[in-house]
């Protein structure tokens, strides 16, 4: 088993004549929780599609389950969940799911696990575009989790759940950890960072830490995640 799922090295991404991520580097340990934290517009979404394959104009090096980022044979080993929901909206829970099985090649009981995941059994047979927000991104996250991928990259996955919702998520997404799978959860909510296993936190196109919670907590001589981060946001600009 790979010790690292990703490996990032002096990974730079350009837009147009902007460079909107400078350097960044890190590795992801394999079947741990690592959360990708910082305020929206910092580069998360980018740097998310640099892993999964789909993002233009990238230098340095991507390495992905021991493969060069967006190489074929990782189509079937990653599952990734957009902002935006993922899934047709003309067609019920069910019928997606059943069609995103046939095209991974997953099994078609496979369906049923994934709509448990995310508790959605109740309104499996319903069209998506008669859902919820939420329910909507729990229909996302359940077409990901079809074929347990060895990588999960999940972009703001808990936006506009209730309470109860998210902590039961982050429940699975530990117990699919703990199963062997990867996951690289985005949010730009500090609160939900004390339940990742590491932290990836961003600003400005940059990775100003690379730490456990408690490490993070520690370095910055805090009990509170959202206070370290800051702390860490002045120390950065009083060594500039």
């Amino acid at each position: 088993m790979l010790k690292n799922a990703v490996s990032c090295r002096d990974v730079v991404v350009v837009r147009g004549d902007r460079e909107v991520l400078h350097g960044v580097g890190f590795d992801l340990r394999a079947g741990s929780v690592t959360g990708l934290l910082g305020p929206s517009g910092c580069g998360k979404t980018t740097l998310i599609r640099a892993i999964v394959g789909l993002q233009a104009r990238v230098s340095g090096s991507v390495s992905v389950l021991g493969s060069p980022a967006g190489s074929a044979g990782l189509r079937g080993r990653i599952g990734y969940v957009t902002q935006e929901p993922s899934v047709y909206g003309d067609l019920t829970v069910t019928e997606n799911l059943r069609f995103f099985a046939a095209v991974l090649g997953a099994e078609s009981d496979d369906v049923q696990r994934v709509v448990d995941a995310v508790d959605l059994r109740s309104h499996a047979d319903v069209r998506v575009d008669q859902l919820s927000g939420g329910q909507q991104s729990r229909a996302s996250l359940a077409a990901a989790l079809l074929g347990s991928p060895e990588l999960l990259v999940l972009d703001e996955p808990t936006v506009g759940l209730d309470p109860v919702l998210r902590r039961d998520l982050w429940e699975l997404f530990h117990r699919l950890a703990d199963e062997g799978a990867t996951l690289l959860v985005s949010s730009h909510v500090m609160d939900e960072a004390a339940r990742c296993d590491r932290l990836l936190l961003m600003r400005d196109g940059e990775l100003l830490a690379d730490e456990t919670p408690g490490d993070l907590l520690e370095s910055a001589g805090t009990d509170d995640l959202e206070q370290a981060f800051l702390t860490l946001i002045e120390r950065k600009a009083e060594a500039r």
